[in-house]
């Protein structure tokens, strides 16, 4: 996964780089190599969630070519892990480090996995801490058997992330697998840089969109980008969501999590609609911006008038309590325009001179 010098000298400008901030974000942080910042992938993720009304505060932290060892040796990454309460630490490792067997990810990932893992939760207990699966090389790696195609090299990184899933049971993020997905139905979409490993626009689009449908369990679908061209971009939010929303349970994303919805109904009721999903022992506390207060884990409820809302979820389980607030915002129907009557016209009759 090493790129040219210029790539390495690009990373460590962007190690401590950070896009928004605001009392309703939600706080992401992404840790990895090139992959994850080529082509700056999480300032357009958080344009997507910026078109899509989502509040995010977003730091990524990387080294290019970098493995879990070498993030290890990195004071700068553990530094970015103690610098605010994370609600999401993305982990990404190298790609060849994925595509081997399982012994091997035993003895040269997972001890060094195991004191980043240690470092977030020690900082962030309720931090939700997701696998950024890969995808493989345009051609694969011609230097190991195994993984000499795409095809080969693919199915193992997938195998390799979902073996390290299961061991600490943390969610994926399928970059690799709607990438493949894409590969297959769509080969006239390129995803790859020049040296057929690294992400082009289209490949980090495809990245950022995962993550966001992966974070937010809904589609990107209808997210406006200036990032690449537009029928391509509709290609990859619908795919991405189809995947990733068809295989919550499976890939461990249908947790940790809550929506709120807000709309003006036709019949011109302003409805919240609020939904949390964490462990069997949490308890939930809505706080509706308006005096009212819910426990349950979904809500819908009807303001009376239009305005603004704060809305303030607490939870509480074994993990400590997390808040998060967010703003709704109703707005008060149009009035009617009222048509002034046309006055008669004063013009009587004219008499005609003989």
């Amino acid at each position: 996964m090493l790129k040219p010098i210029i790539f390495i000298l690009f990373s460590f400008f962007l190690i401590f780089s950070s896009f928004a901030s605001s009392s309703d974000s939600m706080n992401i942080l992404f840790i990895g190599n090139s992959y994850t910042h080529m082509n700056v992938m999480p300032k357009i993720f958080e344009k997507l969630c910026k078109d899509k009304d989502k509040p995010v505060y977003v730091q990524m932290n990387t080294r290019a070519g970098a493995t879990f060892s070498v993030h290890t040796t990195r004071d700068d990454m553990f530094e970015a892990i103690r610098s605010r309460k994370w609600d999401y630490v993305i982990l990404q490792g190298y790609s060849r480090e994925f595509a081997c067997n399982y012994d091997k990810i035993d003895k040269e990932t997972l001890p060094y996995l195991n004191a980043i893992v240690d470092s977030v939760k020690l900082n962030s207990p309720c931090a939700n801490v997701l696998f950024y699966l890969t995808w493989g090389y345009k051609n694969g790696y011609q230097e190991i058997p195994e993984i000499d195609t795409y095809d080969k090299m693919a199915t193992n990184i997938i195998n390799g992330y979902t073996y390290v899933s299961t061991c600490y049971d943390f969610p994926i993020v399928p970059v690799g697998i709607v990438w493949k997905n894409i590969r297959a139905k769509y080969p006239e979409i390129n995803l790859y840089d020049a040296d057929d490993q690294h992400p082009n626009k289209n490949g980090s689009y495809l990245s950022a969109c995962t993550f966001y449908a992966s974070i937010f369990k809904e589609s990107p679908e209808g997210a406006i980008t200036s990032t690449i061209e537009g029928k391509t971009a509709s290609i990859i939010q619908k795919e991405v969501g189809n995947y990733v929303l068809s295989n919550l349970e499976s890939l461990g994303l249908n947790r940790n999590y809550f929506n709120i919805h807000s709309e003006r109904t036709n019949n011109g009721k302003y409805k919240l609609m609020l939904n949390a999903n964490y462990s069997h022992l949490a308890s939930y506390k809505w706080e509706l911006g308006n005096g009212v207060i819910k426990s349950n884990k979904n809500v819908v409820y009807y303001y009376r008038s239009p305005g603004k809302y704060k809305i303030k979820l607490t939870v509480n389980d074994l993990c400590g309590q997390r808040i998060y607030t967010r703003t709704v915002k109703f707005e008060a129907p149009p009035k009617p325009i009222v048509k002034k009557k046309s006055k008669p016209s004063k013009k009587g009759n004219v008499k005609r001179k003989n």
